[in-house]
């Protein structure tokens, strides 16, 4: 009996010795599919002289190749959004206002904390994006190559940054002074809807790759009116009302996919009262096969990473992100909604250019915000002032309002009002 209990713990410890590392490597390819795979969680195994060491090894090598694919294929995407978006005037404009120059490395073009006073296009070369992390160091979220800009946040409402941008290479950069281009928005909406569409297309890329990076911040409750109020306050009242003639007033009960990751969007939303939650899926299907499941199928476990509130917008990346949603948004009470066609929201970007040059600079104005308040939310970037902390009169810190926000937000808030009580009557 004693030899057939010793027989059966070393089957079960050899069982456990072949079935942990395969769980892993298992663990690993999945994570190599979702793009935040680290090696560092196999670095144990590799160095195993077995066959199971030797798998690993391999693997290794092939996420290498994988990573240095992906990268490539991004660098050229990224490389493009200039040229695709972007006409020959407006870039013979920006070759002759701008300045080229090469900086060594080490070079800061962003620093966090402080506004930005020029744009910056990378020609060549590579940038690091950093946060702080206290008083220890700077920790590297993401490169940035060819084809990306940087300092945009001056012209999209920004008036300080969370993270710091410089080079790691010697690297070629053109700029445009703030004034400059100031000057060139206002007088060329054709060239300012284009250039903000680009500065979106480029933040909503960098977006993802940094969530992929940090993960998703802890849940928080979206801030009621926030992004409704920013729209409607740089909107025209006749956006608005071309938005009210076109759009739909829509009844959504309880428990209703809006928005199915990985799905189709078939509109435009904007929340007018109930609440919302965000999930993404624990289990990253093929989104052909999660798309064309039975309904009693598509239910897979989801983890929740905000809720939606009043005056929210729901539906935006389309219109500047060819890629299927990255989350799942579905109705956590019975709400009302405003719905707009994808299809009649996107022909209008098409005919009406002022129209599209602020709507685009909202989407990039917002998606400059999401950033900034995910790093806060991280526990990045410069803190907000506590309650019993004194202010200095000399300081501007990155939580304080000033009075030309607050006049903005009372007119937005107006227009809401208004919004509402125009639809009431439909």
């Amino acid at each position: 009996m004693a030899v057939k209990a010793i027989a059966t713990i070393i089957a079960l410890f050899l069982a456990w010795c072949i079935v942990r590392p395969i769980s892993a490597l298992t663990k690993a390819a999945q994570a190599l599919e979702q793009n935040n795979f680290t090696p560092r969680t196999l670095a144990k195994v590799s160095r195993t002289p077995d066959d199971m060491g030797y798998l690993v090894r391999v693997f290794l090598q092939m996420a290498q190749e994988v990573k240095a694919a992906r990268e490539q294929r991004l660098k050229q995407q990224v490389q493009e959004v200039l040229l695709k978006e972007l006409s020959n005037s407006d870039i013979n404009w920006i070759i002759a206002k701008g300045r080229r120059t090469e900086i060594p490395a080490g070079t800061v073009l962003v620093q966090e904390g402080k506004a930005a006073d020029a744009l910056h296009i990378v020609l060549d070369g590579t940038l690091a994006v950093t946060v702080s992390q206290g008083k220890v160091s700077d920790w590297e979220i993401a490169r940035l190559g060819s084809g990306e800009v940087v300092g945009e946040s001056f012209f999209v409402g920004a008036h300080s940054t969370a993270i710091t941008i410089k080079a790691i290479e010697t690297s070629l950069v053109l700029s445009i002074t703030q004034q400059q281009l100031a000057a060139k928005l206002q007088q060329d909406v054709g060239f300012a809807c284009r250039l903000y569409r680009a500065i979106a297309i480029l933040l909503s890329d960098r977006l993802h790759r940094i969530i992929s990076q940090l993960g998703y911040s802890p849940l928080v409750e979206g801030q009621p009116l926030r992004d409704v109020l920013f729209i409607l306050g740089e909107l025209n009242d006749s956006d608005i009302d071309w938005m009210i003639a076109k759009g739909s007033r829509q009844k959504v009960a309880a428990n209703t996919v809006l928005i199915r990751e990985g799905g189709p969007v078939d509109a435009l939303y904007l929340l007018l009262s109930g609440t919302m939650t965000v999930s993404v899926s624990e289990n990253k299907r093929n989104p052909l096969t999660r798309a064309f499941a039975p309904r009693e199928g598509r239910e897979t476990s989801n983890r929740e990473i905000a809720r939606l509130s009043r005056g929210e917008i729901l539906g935006e990346t389309p219109f500047i992100d060819a890629s299927l949603p990255s989350a799942t948004v579905k109705t956590i009470e019975d709400s009302l909604i405003l719905s707009i066609p994808r299809q009649q929201f996107a022909a209008k970007l098409q005919q009406d250019i002022g129209f599209a040059s602020r709507f685009y600079r909202v989407i990039a104005t917002l998606l400059s915000n999401r950033l900034q308040e995910m790093l806060s939310q991280h526990g990045y970037g410069q803190p907000v002032v506590s309650k019993k902390q004194r202010l200095d009169k000399a300081v501007e810190y990155d939580d304080e309002l000033n009075f030309s926000v607050l006049d903005h937000m009372a007119l937005a808030g107006t227009r809401f009002d208004w919004m509402l009580r125009r639809l009431k009557g439909i």
